[in-house]
């Protein structure tokens, strides 16, 4: 579909790829239902390759999306599942990764809830740092199956991958919740603020959100709402694969400010 290409330019070009699938997913007739997880697993690891020394989080490995893979080169319309977002390590995702790496304290015994977990990234992070219990929350049932392999790729037993859509659902007990490159769209945004309020009225949540500074993000009113803890200059490959976003920060929602 793109032809050899620089690794630098991957992400770039699976952003396209996904406005492609996007625009042909009314052609699509498989989806991850239909599927048992020994086909999707088999997809995963025939299509990916493991990757992991150009992030933030060099020692937590990864089946990602890259040139040498199949649908680099295939028309986006043979794409059989929902739009891969999992097999990309987005930026937010990589600096909550690192945070958590960082500081273990923030995890260790509690409950954790890893919210559109993509490709389970800092749901690796929270068991790497000794969380008591971890669920991975994503729609895409391919993205918990992607979970539970990059689990297994660094020798953890798999976090609990649930695909029902969380966000406005009744409010579970987690100690934290995580979200990773969430604030993407304005709508969702607005939906998740009111959701996670409620999370930590109800049960005393701590809320840390890993974002690299996009605008749907800087101008949303919870901005306001919260606390900086941590900011992280981002790999030059992971820059020139963003657009030349240079930095990507971890903030603690705090609706008391």
């Amino acid at each position: 579909m793109f032809g050899p290409l620089a690794p630098q330019k991957h992400v770039r070009l699976i952003k396209t790829f996904i406005g492609s699938c996007k625009q042909t997913s009314g052609r699509r007739c498989l989806s991850a239902s239909c599927r048992s997880d020994e086909d999707i697993r088999r997809f995963i690891s025939e299509n990916t390759e493991t990757v992991g020394q150009q992030s933030l989080t060099p020692e937590v490995k990864l089946r990602l999306f890259t040139p040498n893979c199949r649908f680099w080169r295939e028309r986006p319309e043979l794409w059989p599942f929902d739009d891969p977002y999992w097999a990309i390590y987005w930026p937010g995702g990589q600096a909550l990764s690192r945070y958590l790496l960082d500081n273990p304290a923030v995890c260790r015994g509690r409950t954790v809830l890893d919210l559109g977990s993509g490709c389970g990234a800092s749901a690796i992070a929270a068991k790497l740092s000794g969380a008591a219990h971890v669920v991975a929350n994503d729609i895409d049932a391919v993205a918990a199956v992607a979970t539970r392999m990059n689990s297994e790729l660094n020798c953890l037993e798999p976090p609990v991958c649930l695909t029902n859509n969380m966000i406005g659902s009744p409010v579970e007990a987690f100690d934290l919740i995580l979200l990773g490159d969430m604030f993407y769209d304005e709508a969702l945004a607005t939906s998740l603020h009111s959701w996670l309020d409620r999370c930590i009225k109800t049960h005393g949540t701590q809320v840390l959100i890993g974002d690299p500074g996009r605008a749907q993000f800087e101008e949303h009113s919870i901005r306001r709402l919260l606390r900086l803890l941590a900011q992280f200059e981002l790999p030059e490959s992971v820059r020139e694969e963003n657009y030349g976003l240079t930095c990507s920060s971890v903030w603690c929602y705090c609706p008391e400010l």
